[in-house]
Parts: C-alpha cells; structure tokens; sequence
C-alpha cells in the first residue's frame, strides 16, 4: 500500500499515490493512449478520431480537439499552482515563456491582494 490516511475518515489517497498505483510497471517513454492493435502509441489521428466522437456522445457544443485537450491541461494545471518549469516540461516547451502563455489573469483577481494595507 503506498498511502494509507491517518485519520478515521475514508478519505482517498492523493492523485499523486493514485497515479502511481495505476501506473504500474510503465516507463517513462511508455505511450499514454495505447493503440488497440499492437499496443504501440495512438497515432494523431486515431487520438483526433477518438477526441471528437467522445465530444458528440458527451453533447458538448464547444468546439473540442487534442490541442484544447492540452491547453486545459496546462491552464488547470498551472492554476492549481503546479510549478511552471514542470508543465514546461510535461508539454516538452523548450522555454519557459512558451509555457508561460497558459497563465491567465482572472477578473476577480488582482495584485493588489498581495499588496500591504
């Protein structure tokens, strides 16, 4: 068992212990999304192919593809205060600026919240 909560509460683990329980035996250079036949990698286009159809089955109007896919990854992400030179590299950015695109000033934020009274 890799986590186990201190408390009486049934709390799940934390993602980080889950994903790593899932993630068994995979190598990092491993496929995410692996291909039905020959369980190699998914190409683009099976990935676009498999993208679009779950869109139409979910309803969703919003237009949705592997790029979208990617861009709420790294948003959500950095939103959630993931360190920024480790979305860079998990999107594979070779500069942090790249990356740094993903950041989003929200209208109900400000600096001056960080400001002193």
């Amino acid at each position: 068992m890799l986590w186990r909560s201190s408390t009486a509460h049934n709390r799940p683990p934390p993602r980080r212990f889950q994903l790593l329980a899932i993630k068994g035996e995979a190598k990092a250079v491993d496929p995410i999304f692996r291909s039905r036949k020959g369980g190699g990698a998914l190409d683009v286009s099976q990935f676009r192919r498999i993208v679009y159809a779950a869109r139409r089955r979910a309803g969703l109007e919003q237009k949705v593809s592997p790029h979208w896919m990617r861009h709420a990854h790294a948003a959500h992400a950095l939103d959630r205060s993931a360190p920024i030179h480790l979305v860079q590299a998990t999107l594979g950015h070779a500069s942090v600026s790249t990356t740094s695109r993903y950041l989003h000033a929200r209208p109900t934020e400000s600096s001056s919240f960080y400001l002193p009274d």
